[in-house]
């Protein structure tokens, strides 16, 4: 068996709102295996989204520690954190992200700009990206000449690019139609056959859900 990329053990996650503690993860433990394809489904403000950033070091737990691709997460400084996170951690976002005044090309190579490659290698790994979500044709369109499961295949190009260990899904089909929808979770699905990418994926949606090997349903800080 795989060895775990995620390993949650014994994490608590509280917010306070004035003096008021609201606790979001209660003793939470996961361990995601390399190659892994695990949704996570639960309502509004169980914590879904807050298992997402606690793994990419956005947030830190209250009690408890996580690793996730080679190190402790929750034990890192932020400048390591951001090295990190920028080799191995890919970001899909339910509401593309995307900088309208950049053309696509453009914003599938922001996160190379943290890298020491040179710009004619970080354009071929932009096309390499855009090739592998179809949208080879589109290099040079802007946000607004794009429909929505476009600009969505360009926010997967991006988090893709630099070849993260992780991808994380945040609602990615939760702003397309049904048909554009599906196309997402097809090209998630070729993602971690193809590539044996992991992907941790928060969603709402049954059918996107029935696309990943492992379903975890959330509530109120434990897994139902």
């Amino acid at each position: 068996m795989n060895q775990p990329v995620v390993e949650f053990q014994r994490v608590f996650k509280s917010y306070f709102r004035g003096e008021q503690e609201i606790p979001v993860l209660k003793d939470f433990c996961l361990s995601v295996p390399q190659g892994q394809f695990l949704a996570i489904m639960g309502p509004s403000g169980s914590g879904k989204t807050t298992i997402l950033n606690l793994v990419a070091g956005l947030d830190r737990p209250t009690q408890g520690t996580i690793h996730a691709a080679g190190i402790a997460v929750s034990q890192q400084g932020e400048a390591d954190l951001a090295r990190w996170r920028a080799r191995h951690i890919g970001f899909v976002f339910q509401f593309y992200n995307l900088i309208p005044v950049l053309t696509a090309a453009e914003n599938v190579e922001l996160p190379l700009l943290l890298s020491k490659l040179a710009r004619r290698e970080r354009f071929k790994h932009v096309q390499a990206a855009l090739g592998l979500v179809g949208l080879s044709d589109r290099i040079q369109h802007y946000p607004r000449q794009l429909s929505g499961g476009q600009e969505q295949r360009v926010g997967i190009a991006r988090a893709i690019v630099s070849d993260p260990t992780i991808l994380l899904a945040d609602e990615p089909t939760g702003n397309l139609d049904r048909s554009a929808a599906q196309a997402i979770m097809a090209l998630l699905t070729r993602l971690h056959q193809e590539l044996n990418k992991t992907i941790l994926m928060v969603t709402h949606d049954p059918q996107a859900a029935d696309y990943a090997q492992e379903i975890l349903h959330f509530d109120k800080g434990k897994v139902d």
